[in-house]
Protein backbone atom coordinates (compact mmCIF):
# COMPACT_ATOMS: atom_id res chain seq x y z
CA UNK A 1 0.00 0.00 0.00
CA UNK A 2 1.45 3.40 -0.83
CA UNK A 3 0.10 6.87 0.13
CA UNK A 4 1.08 9.85 -1.48
CA UNK A 5 0.79 13.87 -0.44
CA UNK A 6 2.08 16.71 -2.74
CA UNK A 7 3.19 20.10 -1.70
CA UNK A 8 5.17 23.05 -3.15
CA UNK A 9 2.35 24.55 -5.68
CA UNK A 10 1.44 27.82 -5.91
CA UNK A 11 1.41 31.28 -7.81
CA UNK A 12 4.16 32.02 -10.27
CA UNK A 13 5.14 34.07 -13.53
CA UNK A 14 4.93 33.23 -16.36
CA UNK A 15 8.68 31.80 -17.02
CA UNK A 16 9.27 31.49 -13.45
CA UNK A 17 9.91 28.05 -11.72
CA UNK A 18 8.37 25.59 -9.18
CA UNK A 19 9.31 22.65 -7.91
CA UNK A 20 6.65 19.66 -6.45
CA UNK A 21 7.41 17.59 -4.35
CA UNK A 22 5.42 13.93 -3.33
CA UNK A 23 6.19 12.72 -0.16
CA UNK A 24 5.14 8.58 -0.47
CA UNK A 25 4.37 6.44 2.65
CA UNK A 26 5.08 2.37 2.78
CA UNK A 27 7.94 0.55 2.81
CA UNK A 28 7.77 -0.39 -0.63
CA UNK A 29 7.52 3.05 -2.44
CA UNK A 30 11.25 2.39 -3.93
CA UNK A 31 10.06 -0.54 -6.05
CA UNK A 32 6.99 1.33 -7.94
CA UNK A 33 6.82 3.23 -10.76
CA UNK A 34 5.56 6.96 -10.14
CA UNK A 35 4.73 9.72 -11.94
CA UNK A 36 2.64 13.17 -12.39
CA UNK A 37 -1.08 14.34 -13.64
CA UNK A 38 -2.60 17.33 -14.17
CA UNK A 39 -5.69 18.78 -14.76
CA UNK A 40 -6.98 21.93 -15.90
CA UNK A 41 -10.33 24.04 -15.23
CA UNK A 42 -12.61 22.29 -18.09
CA UNK A 43 -10.15 20.08 -19.48
CA UNK A 44 -9.60 15.99 -18.63
CA UNK A 45 -6.70 14.99 -16.74
CA UNK A 46 -3.48 14.74 -18.48
CA UNK A 47 -0.02 12.43 -18.14
CA UNK A 48 2.63 15.04 -17.29
CA UNK A 49 5.83 12.69 -16.43
CA UNK A 50 6.35 9.31 -15.26
CA UNK A 51 9.72 7.65 -13.61
CA UNK A 52 10.94 3.55 -13.45
CA UNK A 53 11.19 2.15 -10.00
CA UNK A 54 14.84 2.65 -10.46
CA UNK A 55 14.52 6.12 -11.34
CA UNK A 56 16.89 5.02 -14.49
CA UNK A 57 14.02 6.00 -17.20
CA UNK A 58 11.66 8.62 -17.52
CA UNK A 59 9.10 9.65 -19.69
CA UNK A 60 7.61 12.85 -20.83
CA UNK A 61 4.31 14.33 -22.44
CA UNK A 62 5.48 16.05 -25.48
CA UNK A 63 3.88 19.26 -24.05
CA UNK A 64 6.51 19.49 -20.85
CA UNK A 65 9.23 17.92 -22.57
CA UNK A 66 12.49 20.21 -22.37
CA UNK A 67 10.98 22.29 -19.45
CA UNK A 68 10.08 19.90 -16.48
CA UNK A 69 12.08 17.16 -15.29
CA UNK A 70 11.16 14.11 -13.00
CA UNK A 71 13.40 12.72 -10.53
CA UNK A 72 13.38 10.62 -7.00
CA UNK A 73 15.20 9.94 -3.89
CA UNK A 74 14.22 6.36 -2.88
CA UNK A 75 16.07 7.08 0.68
CA UNK A 76 13.67 9.84 1.78
CA UNK A 77 10.47 8.71 0.00
CA UNK A 78 9.64 11.60 -2.20
CA UNK A 79 9.26 11.69 -6.42
CA UNK A 80 10.07 15.77 -7.35
CA UNK A 81 8.87 17.46 -10.42
CA UNK A 82 11.12 20.25 -11.14
CA UNK A 83 9.19 22.83 -13.70
CA UNK A 84 10.83 25.39 -15.22
CA UNK A 85 9.55 28.11 -18.33
CA UNK A 86 6.21 27.70 -16.99
CA UNK A 87 3.48 29.09 -18.98
CA UNK A 88 0.18 30.12 -18.25
CA UNK A 89 -1.55 27.13 -20.06
CA UNK A 90 0.55 24.70 -17.26
CA UNK A 91 -2.22 26.05 -14.77
CA UNK A 92 -3.55 23.18 -13.35
CA UNK A 93 -3.88 20.80 -10.18
CA UNK A 94 -1.12 18.34 -10.38
CA UNK A 95 -1.27 14.71 -8.90
CA UNK A 96 1.19 12.30 -7.77
CA UNK A 97 0.88 8.80 -8.96
CA UNK A 98 1.92 5.28 -8.21
CA UNK A 99 1.82 2.28 -10.19
CA UNK A 100 -0.55 -0.53 -9.46
CA UNK A 101 2.20 -3.30 -9.78
CA UNK A 102 5.88 -3.04 -8.67
CA UNK A 103 8.97 -2.91 -11.00
CA UNK A 104 7.36 -0.35 -13.40
CA UNK A 105 9.65 0.83 -16.17
CA UNK A 106 7.54 3.94 -16.29
CA UNK A 107 6.13 4.05 -19.55
CA UNK A 108 2.77 4.08 -19.00
CA UNK A 109 0.70 6.83 -19.43
CA UNK A 110 -3.45 6.39 -18.78
CA UNK A 111 -5.02 7.03 -16.04
CA UNK A 112 -6.25 3.85 -15.51
CA UNK A 113 -2.47 2.28 -15.02
CA UNK A 114 -1.92 3.82 -11.59
CA UNK A 115 -3.40 2.61 -8.57
CA UNK A 116 -2.13 5.32 -6.04
CA UNK A 117 -3.39 8.89 -6.27
CA UNK A 118 -2.50 11.93 -4.09
CA UNK A 119 -5.06 14.69 -3.38
CA UNK A 120 -3.33 17.40 -5.66
CA UNK A 121 -1.56 20.76 -5.51
CA UNK A 122 -2.72 23.46 -7.42
CA UNK A 123 -0.35 25.52 -9.41
CA UNK A 124 -1.31 28.76 -11.28
CA UNK A 125 0.91 30.58 -13.65
CA UNK A 126 0.16 34.18 -14.46
CA UNK A 127 0.95 35.87 -17.74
Amino acid sequence: QVQLVESGGGLVQAGGSLRLSCAASGRTFRTYAMGWFRQAPGKEREFVAAISWSGGTTNYADSVKGRFTISRDNAKNTVYLQMNSLKPEDTAIYYCVADKTPYGLGSKEGLNEYGYWGPGTQVTVSS
